[in-house]
């Protein structure tokens, strides 16, 4: 996508108006829980990607969430034994990521939580985003706790709501093209949760992405972008405007910068 920083925000926040207006046209109504993994599906495509080749970070287990088109998480799973096994604060920022892939894509663009990272900082074009959506705490953290990750989850068939703005939530696109949802993965850096929800997405093949801010394809990904830089008087700033942080531990940018060629978007074989 060749355009400029400030051309491809105004095209965001015009098409957040019209897909306001145009729920559950083009993009589906909601009821698309058959278009989506199951549970075992996937608590399988995590782990194994987890278990799989490195992704940087720590090498942390980890939480997915996914939701349909309408906001309703449909299934939650985790890649390690017991659910004790990775951060349980990062159950919910998984969901809260997928919520947040899912509310600001659209049939024709896909924007990543890594991509708003920058846009929402002061003085950008969406700062406050982060404050529109909480999460709905009853949600969140009903149910027992015993439940976290299994097919009943207390999450499940409910809206999280939540906005999260670093690496791991990514919009869904299934073999047609048709929008249906979104995941998070939480549990490492957020570099690695871009990653690691990258690698989940492809494994099911849900990653026929049209259209997106980074490249990697001739209309762009949803990629997360390393392009901060810190100017003279020392304030950070990202050249396209959808920059996010590098992070620590195993470096991740390279293994990210790769994923477009690594795991290509568009229907997979």
């Amino acid at each position: 996508m060749k355009t400029s920083s400030s051309f491809a925000q105004r095209f965001i926040l015009s098409g957040l108006v019209v897909a306001m207006a145009t729920t559950g046209l083009a993009a589906g109504d909601g009821n698309d829980k058959d278009l989506l993994p199951s549970h075992q599906e996937l608590k399988a495509a995590l782990s194994s990607v987890v278990a799989g080749t490195n992704s940087g970070g720590f090498s942390l287990n980890m939480w997915v969430t996914i939701v349909n088109r309408d906001g309703n998480v449909v299934a939650v799973a985790f890649s390690g034994n017991e659910r004790g096994d990775q951060w349980p604060g990062s159950r919910v920022i998984s969901a809260q990521k997928a919520n947040t892939a899912n509310a600001f894509s659209l049939p024709g663009l896909a924007l990543s939580t890594a991509n708003l990272y920058s846009a929402v900082q002061p003085g950008g074009s969406l700062y406050g985003l982060q404050h529109s959506n909480p999460v709905d705490t009853g949600v969140a953290y009903g149910g027992q706790s015993k439940n976290n990750g299994q097919k009943n989850d207390w999450m499940v068939g409910r809206k999280i709501g939540g906005v999260n703005v670093f690496g791991g939530g990514l919009a869904l696109y299934n073999a047609e093209g048709k929008l249906v949802g979104a995941l998070g993965v939480s549990g490492d850096t957020s570099c690695t949760d871009h990653i690691v929800a990258w690698k989940v997405r492809h494994a099911l093949n849900l990653d026929n992405v049209p259209a997106g801010v980074a490249a990697g394809a001739p209309n762009g990904t949803d990629n997360i972008v390393f392009d901060i830089t810190t100017d003279a008087n020392g304030h950070e700033k990202s050249a396209g405007g959808w920059g996010h942080p590098l992070c620590p531990g195993t470096p991740a940018a390279a293994i990210a910068a790769a994923l477009p060629a690594t795991h290509p978007v568009g229907p997979n074989p």
